[in-house]
């Protein structure tokens, strides 16, 4: 089975093939063959938060020689209630990468104290969707990259599955391994562009923080109407998952419901007159990306009646 060892010079990890199932076994006289599956490489998690616990956990479950590396007595502790072993000074010097699961603000000095302790041969991943492989300083010889779970994990006992990460890094050997990674914790994998990443950010942003500030919108047009906000969440979380439902059926043209899809003018105008000040101009916005969103599906004259509408606001 073909092996990539680590090496100061190209700044390369040891990893498993990317598809181990098709690799060949090697054959030796006298002796058995070896099996086709490679060994799960030792990963330090580097944070006992709330996605370094869920990281550290999906991976120990599929057999990932995994430890968790915190700065403090607390984050020890939330390690062994989880389940999960501490890192020693050794697990530090054996892993193949540690992963940082700490706030932005804090990789680039974790990484140069990290950077100090550890051997080249261990390679630095940040889990920071908005931050550049750079943050993570010079490192001659190490290979570096970035896993960021596109999943909002509110507690370390989340699971992860289902969801996609997003991976960058130079080193191909790298590569293999994290996308290894995202393939036993349950992940879709992309790849994402060092150039591009604040617009990749930002999407991922608007889909799990801008719809709660949307869902705030929401309730704020409902109380509008005299309904507590309590009981507007509560019939409109409801019907903000028919919506997603809608949109995993169908796409997003296809998910698009209301009255832009259904051309009515007067009826938008009746919204935009109704809803507080604060909340009209974002209605008006996301209405103009709808009437985009639906705009082969609607005869020419109800079409010009809402971008006429839409125009003013």
């Amino acid at each position: 089975m073909a092996r990539q060892g680590p090496s100061a010079r190209s700044g390369t990890v040891r990893s498993e093939p990317e598809n181990p199932a098709r690799a060949r076994p090697a054959v030796s006289r006298g002796r058995p063959a070896r099996s086709a599956k490679a060994k799960r490489a030792p990963v330090v998690i580097v944070g006992a938060g709330r996605l370094g616990g869920a990281l550290a956990l999906a991976l120990q479950a599929k057999r990932w020689p995994v430890r968790v590396h915190s700065r403090d007595d607390a984050g020890r502790e939330r390690t062994r209630a989880l389940g999960l072993k501490p890192a020693t000074s050794v697990d530090l010097k054996k892993a193949r990468v540690c992963v940082l699961c700490v706030p932005d603000a804090a990789v680039p000095s974790v990484s140069e104290a990290l950077s100090r302790e550890l051997p080249r041969t261990v390679a630095l991943v940040h889990t920071a969707g908005a931050l550049p492989l750079s943050v993570l300083g010079t490192q001659r010889g190490r290979a570096v990259g970035s896993f960021h779970p596109l999943c909002a994990v509110s507690s370390a006992r989340d699971s992860l599955a289902g969801h996609t990460a997003a991976i960058s890094t130079r080193s191909p050997a790298l590569r293999a391994l994290l996308q290894r990674m995202a393939q036993d914790v349950g992940f879709a994998m992309f790849d994402v562009p060092e150039a591009h990443r604040a617009a990749y950010h930002a999407g991922a942003v608007l889909s799990a923080g801008g719809l709660v500030s949307l869902a705030d919108a929401a309730v704020g047009a409902l109380g509008a109407a005299g309904i507590e906000p309590e009981a507007a969440l509560k019939a409109l979380l409801p019907l903000m998952r028919s919506a997603l439902r809608g949109i995993e059926a169908r796409g997003l043209s296809g998910g698009l419901t209301g009255p832009i899809v259904r051309g009515d003018a007067g009826v938008v105008a009746a919204h935009l007159a109704a809803l507080p000040p604060d909340i009209a101009p974002l209605y008006a916005q996301l209405s103009r990306r709808a009437l985009r969103l639906a705009s082969e599906r609607l005869q020419p004259e109800p079409r010009a009646a809402l971008e006429a509408l839409l125009a003013k606001k």
